[in-house]
């Protein structure tokens, strides 16, 4: 005999526990599927472990700013569930949020574990919900233009409704390796194919790989294609043994993907973005009027981080770092100027899925009724959280899609 359920939801990671805490919550006898020995294995590692539970703006048309090649799918969504229900779902069991810089949010405790804990006990509280864990979902059992269920390592499992929410290809290693595209493709739904979209950039540059470790606060990073400055973004940047990270290069890996395509990028930092050139080299001509008797490489390392300062005074043309500065030509100073201004390596792409924060790719937008979160293929089929193809920043977003189609998927397929 096959297991029947009202409501079978593949993958236990935030929006799949979300949707089936809710079906559960709402009276449905749900299936809730998982190929890991655990609910929440990727959820439980993100943001550093910390976990950064959505981005803190209230206002739904600012906080969907940040989709500008989905927003208009995403309105009718976060009409139902949006940021102010996610601060009240935690907080309301018991797990308050704080709000840092950029307006990332994360439980009080720091933990990614606890939020876990929350969806876990939601999960558990209707006495609803089956979980089933080290089962993995291998394809769906259709008749006509009807799901009636979904084959298992597990067994053959039947439902009137199939919630879909098994992620995309971020972090491989968690179990996010992509079986349910795979399966979505095979009855007919067109998939982007997946890219990691929120991932850092890597450029074959020894002395980029040299600066491991080294972090600059504050500074303006250009990517540049034919001579023209493409992108543009300030920050903080974080040099890395394969190139550069940070929030702001994450966040531009999606648009520097697509310059790649057109040709090659080369990315440019400016160590003084509130400074031009003018105005930089009247600095060091009075720094250099101050500190006279001293040499540039132990000036320049009042001004800069040491690693970062042996770095550009070891390039092939500014060789004159044991020169004290009131012999440094004018000619000399002002193409350190121009190098601090212009510290330009070529990017050659992102980091494979295993760096990825998020992989976009996955259901095209236009085959789901974002209302219900109901496929348009198959009307007992809804889908949540990264099996959809949204493009999104870094800072809470990821999660909060999670939760807002999760919420509204697990809700509508519990309506008749």
């Amino acid at each position: 005999m096959k297991e029947t359920y009202d409501i079978i939801v593949i993958g236990g990671g935030p929006s799949g526990m979300m949707a089936a805490g809710r079906a559960g919550e709402l009276g449905a006898h749900v299936l809730l599927l998982e190929k890991n020995d655990r609910l929440g294995k990727k959820l439980s590692i993100t943001g550093g472990r910390r976990c950064n539970i959505t981005n803190a703006e209230p206002d739904n048309r600012l906080f969907l700013d940040n989709f500008p090649e989905s927003k208009q799918f995403l309105f009718s969504p976060f009409s139902q569930f949006n940021v102010e229900s996610t601060f009240e779902f935690f907080e309301g069991r018991g797990l308050p949020l704080i709000v840092e810089d950029r307006k990332r949010a994360f439980p009080e405790s720091e933990k990614a574990e606890d939020v876990c804990r929350v969806l876990s006990d939601y999960v558990e509280e209707s006495g609803n919900v089956t979980v089933r864990l080290n089962t993995s979902f291998e394809s769906f059992v259709v008749e006509g233009k009807t799901l009636m269920g979904v084959k298992t390592s597990g067994g053959t499992f039947m439902a009137d409704k199939i919630i879909v929410a098994t992620g995309g290809l971020a972090a491989p290693e968690t179990g996010s390796t992509g079986e349910g595209l795979d399966s979505l493709a095979a009855i007919g739904h067109t998939i982007e194919a997946p890219d990691p979209s929120l991932a850092p950039l890597c450029t074959p540059t020894k002395w980029v790989h040299e600066l491991t470790g080294t972090t600059v606060d504050d500074m303006t990073l250009r990517f540049i294609q034919e001579g023209k400055a493409k992108h543009k973004v300030r920050g903080r940047l974080l040099f890395t043994h394969f190139g550069i990270s940070g929030p702001i290069v994450i966040n531009s890996a999606h648009k520097v993907k697509a310059l790649l395509k057109k040709g090659s990028v080369t990315a440019s930092v400016d160590l003084f973005p509130d400074y031009d050139l003018g105005s930089l080299d009247t600095f060091f001509i009075e720094l250099f009027e101050l500190e006279k008797k001293r040499h540039l490489n132990n000036v320049l390392r009042d001004v800069l981080q040491k690693k970062l300062s042996e770095s550009i005074l070891r390039r092939q043309d500014l060789r004159f770092g044991d020169t004290p500065v009131h012999e440094i030509t004018k000619d000399q100073r002002k193409l350190l100027v121009k190098t601090l201004k212009d510290l330009n390596f070529p990017i050659t792409g992102t980091m494979g899925f295993e760096w990825s924060i998020v992989a976009d790719g996955g259901v095209v937008p236009k085959e789901i009724d974002f209302k219900s979160m109901t496929s348009r293929l198959f009307p007992n089929l809804y889908l949540a959280g990264d099996v959809i193809n949204i493009n999104r920043p870094s800072g809470g977003f990821s999660l909060q899609l999670c939760w807002t189609t999760g919420w509204i998927a697990g809700t509508h397929a519990t309506s008749v």
